[in-house]
């Protein structure tokens, strides 16, 4: 039995649809799901293991509110960090898979190329710091894992950065958005599917770690927003196309520093798997379609 948390998540909502063909799910999350579970409430965590005794954990419940996360440092470290201890000591004694998601905030963002799993990591926000911490005390559990960062995360519901582009081209003349951060923005949907393809894998359990799970390719957030403006207004969703000025970090003020530059390699994930992650242009393109 697979255990899945944050199923009414982006990625989570995503993998409750795919999951099923390996094998009977059971989701949990805060609420609207089969059973609940907060894993804010570090005390229900090994409760609700203990009743359901998953062999796989897919954990893609987690506090994502970067910004917010500078004055709620304790919350996140709870839900991203301690949490994941107490699911992979449960884990370890148990010899189940955790499947854990992180984040392109690990890294500085400091860099020039493609991040490499074994980088060193040096995470510039309380966010990245919580995921970093999770990601470290997963390893140390001694539960068998798979640790997959990804980045820019959207999809057709929720709240994202192209559902809030789509809505201020709608409302707004023109749009400011940050042209000197570089990542890889990947749908929930990619997510999912990289995830369910390296379940299946032949001799998973001989290829554990930690894998890069983006799409291929990057951008700059303006960048990105203008391809999101353009081809929805090509496709009727938008009335017209919204001008979008490229602006540097420091005039769109946040609480959390951002890397400038965070793209991932997924190298290791196409070697290792053979798995070739969709273009962020093909995964927004199928996200539009979606609307």
């Amino acid at each position: 039995m697979i255990l899945l948390t944050g199923s009414n998540g982006q990625v989570g909502f995503e993998l409750a649809n795919r999951l099923p063909a390996l094998g009977s799910v059971v989701c949990a999350a805060r609420s609207d799901a089969d059973i609940a579970l907060d894993l804010g409430d570090l005390g229900a965590i090994e409760k609700v293991l203990d009743a359901q005794r998953p062999r796989i954990i897919v954990n893609a419940a987690a506090y994502t509110a970067v910004d917010a996360a500078e004055d709620n440092a304790e919350l996140a470290d709870r839900v991203n960090h301690r949490a994941v201890a107490v699911v992979g000591a449960w884990a370890a004694r148990n010899n189940a898979l955790v499947v854990h998601y992180s984040t392109d905030y690990v890294f500085a963002g400091t860099g020039e190329a493609p991040y490499r799993e074994d980088e060193p990591i040096a995470p510039q926000s309380v966010y990245g710091r919580s995921k970093a911490d999770g990601e470290i005390a997963l390893r140390a559990s001694g539960a068998p894992h798979l640790i997959l960062r990804t980045a820019w995360v959207y999809a057709p519901r929720g709240k994202n950065f192209l559902l809030t582009m789509l809505r201020a081209a709608a409302e707004r003349e023109r749009l400011r958005v940050v042209d000197d951060q570089i990542g890889c923005p990947t749908t929930a949907a990619t997510l999912a599917e990289i995830t369910t393809h390296m379940l299946a894998a032949p001799g998973l359990r001989d290829n554990l770690g930690t894998y890069h799970a983006v799409s291929t390719g990057s951008v700059s957030w303006c960048g990105f927003a203008r391809a999101i403006i353009q081809r929805a207004h090509q496709r009727g969703l938008l009335a017209r196309e919204t001008p979008v000025d490229a602006i540097a970090t420091g005039e769109y003020p946040a609480k959390a520093r951002r890397p400038a530059y965070s793209v991932l390699s997924t190298e290791k994930l196409q070697r290792v798997f053979g798995i070739v992650p969709p273009s962020w242009q093909a995964g927004m393109e199928a996200t539009l379609d979606r609307l």
